[in-house]
């Protein structure tokens, strides 16, 4: 099916202006962009889409997507781990909630159980449940922390070898991308974030096997040696980083070309926010990020000037931060880290083409690559915060299928 979509101003994804055009889309391709309908004369449309003078661009990616963290706009949970079936309805469910709002690709951050994220991606992929593009996860692995304090899942015990049978575990089950825990977490601990959860050796042991077997890492980490042990084991993407020294951020940057990074700001905005009953104690998350905001505060604009290629996704599906508030980091990266709308938006679209592996082809409304694209009501490039609406979604399209279109936009 050939579709046009006119009467918009297109913000393209690479963070320049927007500006006046119109697009062909020929099935899942955007096929030509044009600066306006009159020089398509003589091409065949099946289908027009009348944008009603509003902003078209690429469909957001979220970086640390954590969908078996089961919490969403729709449907809060009080406690973090669910039986097996439960937890999957609710991945099910958060999946379609992303592509609800205006997400249509996704990158793992860690699952709560083995098997559920694979499973999903087959099933997204395959067209029998809705949801965004999918990269997915498993556990996240990480050595007991100090005290009995769990901070993930060791599986398969200690050690290289152990490391080695973790990462062919991934692999059968269907995995692309580890999530390893390198850093302790101060939200859990208190002081934990400087500790260091793996040997030298094991993180060795896993970049060689993840490279070996094809597959992709994403680490937690905070402390300079955790962001050292990371890049040293050729991570693609890092989280956090919040005190990172200039040692680590010269680190950063030498890998910048091979390297994303996402601070994940939503996560520490909506604990400050968060106002939870007397038997709930949020102090030591609260502590913890006021000062993760403020080192980010200086860290994260540094690393935009000297080109790190940064990126939105801030740890939802806690009660306190839900699945489908997700956008609300485009709002934190202007507010907190200085960007402006369209840097914030450059992070969410063709950064993120970058991370799933499709910067040729996703994240930027360009001549051949794929109609994953949104028409919003209104300016984003001058108000990110609007994407935090779905009802400003006038369109939303994956792959030049239309999830989401509202009737008076439709004009064949």
């Amino acid at each position: 099916m050939r579709r046009l979509i006119h009467n918009v101003s297109i913000f393209d994804g690479s963070g320049s202006a927007r500006f006046e055009g119109a697009v062909l889309i020929d099935g899942e391709r955007i096929a030509r962009v044009v600066p306006s309908v009159s020089d398509l004369e003589g091409d065949e449309v099946d289908e027009r889409i009348d944008g009603h003078g509003g902003t078209l661009m690429p469909g957001m990616v979220e970086a640390h997507a954590h969908l078996t963290w089961a919490s969403s706009i729709e449907k809060i949970y009080h406690q973090f781990v669910l039986p097996q079936e439960e937890l999957k309805e609710a991945a099910w469910r958060n999946a379609r909630i992303l592509l609800d709002q205006g997400f249509t690709s996704a990158y793992s951050a860690g699952a709560l159980a083995p098997g559920i994220e694979p499973e999903l991606a087959r099933a997204i992929e395959a067209g029998e449940t809705p949801g965004p593009r999918f990269i997915p996860s498993t556990i996240e692995r990480s050595p007991q922390g100090e005290a009995g304090v769990e901070t993930g899942d060791i599986f398969n015990g200690r050690g290289s070898e152990a490391i080695r049978r973790f990462v062919a575990h991934c692999q059968d089950e269907g995995v692309k991308s580890l999530k390893l825990v390198i850093s302790g977490e101060d939200a859990l601990k208190p002081g934990s974030s400087k500790d260091i959860l793996y040997t030298d050796e094991e993180m060795t042991a896993a970049g060689e096997a993840a490279k070996e077997a094809g597959l992709w890492i994403a680490a937690h980490a905070y402390s300079p040696r955790a962001i050292a042990l990371a890049i040293e084991a050729g991570v693609r993407i890092l989280y956090h980083c919040s005190y990172a020294d200039d040692a680590a951020l010269d680190m950063m940057i030498a890998k910048k070309d091979e390297l994303f990074y996402a601070p994940g700001p939503g996560v520490c905005v909506a604990a400050l926010e968060a106002n939870p009953p007397p038997h709930v104690d949020l102090s030591a998350a609260k502590d913890s990020a006021g000062n993760r905001l403020r080192h980010e505060a200086e860290i994260v604009p540094k690393l935009k000037q000297r080109g790190m290629r940064i990126l939105i996704g801030g740890d939802y599906g806690f009660p306190f931060n839900p699945n489908g508030t997700n956008a609300r980091d485009l709002q934190h990266f202007v507010d907190h880290y200085g960007f402006t709308p369209s840097e914030a938006l450059q992070g969410a679209t063709m950064f993120g083409g970058q991370l799933m592996g499709r910067g040729d082809e996703l994240g930027l409304v360009k001549q051949g690559y794929i109609a994953d694209l949104l028409i919003v009501d209104g300016d984003p490039t001058r108000d990110v915060a609007i994407l935090q609406d779905a009802n400003r979604f006038r369109m939303i399209m994956k792959g030049g299928a239309t999830h989401k279109l509202m009737a008076d936009h439709a004009d064949a």
